[in-house]
């Protein structure tokens, strides 16, 4: 295919896909990077490989999960053509998203009470790679929520329909990136001990 070739639309369109997708690539590289060096970490002598993650992040999981399947269905309202709908789902999946955020500083606030903590004397190297893993990942879901907002707010003023709702799936597509990028986080740091 022929990238030159469409009209200015398609051509914009086009280059908000390839924009959206070279930014989560980055993210993914910076998330690899991160992972690499828990790994390499995790072969010294000072590592806590006893310490489990706080049984908040399984609840944080299970809640992006869930969203992440409201914002799918919202997509399918709006293509349906049920505008209503999919205004309702994409609240819910907001409603979701700040819940997420919520349970994960329960999860800090659960390793504060285990007595690790991001620096200092009581930190562990193990535990402050969970801590700067999960602020790393929660900062993008806070930029996945500002996406969501405007997407909501778009939907509320009707410019998605059942032919023009690129706005609403380049939204969903980067909310379902975050989503695995959690799952494969959580499932990560679950298993290299």
């Amino acid at each position: 295919m022929d990238l030159t070739q469409g009209s200015a639309k398609e051509k914009n369109d086009r280059a908000k896909k390839m924009m959206l997708w070279f930014g989560m690539v980055s993210l993914l590289m910076g998330f690899a990077g991160w992972t690499s060096a828990y790994i390499v970490s995790s072969t010294r002598e000072d590592w806590a490989s006893d310490v489990a993650l706080p049984q908040a992040f399984l609840y944080s999981t299970l809640v992006i999960i869930i969203s992440s399947l409201t914002y799918m269905l919202a997509k399918k309202a709006v293509k349906d053509g049920q505008s209503k709908k999919a205004t309702l789902l994409l609240w819910v999946t907001l409603v979701l998203g700040v819940a997420f955020v919520s349970i994960q500083f329960v999860g800090f606030s659960q390793m504060v009470a285990q007595g690790y903590y991001f620096t200092g004397p009581t930190s562990s190297i193990k535990m402050s790679y969970v801590f700067l893993i999960a602020m790393v990942h929660i900062v993008h879901v806070i930029a996945g929520m500002i996406s969501l907002i405007i997407v909501l707010y778009k939907q509320t003023k009707g410019r998605y329909t059942p032919k023009e709702y690129l706005g609403l799936a380049l939204g969903a597509t980067f909310w379902h990136f975050l989503d695995l990028l959690w799952v494969y986080l959580v499932l990560f740091m679950t298993f290299v001990k």
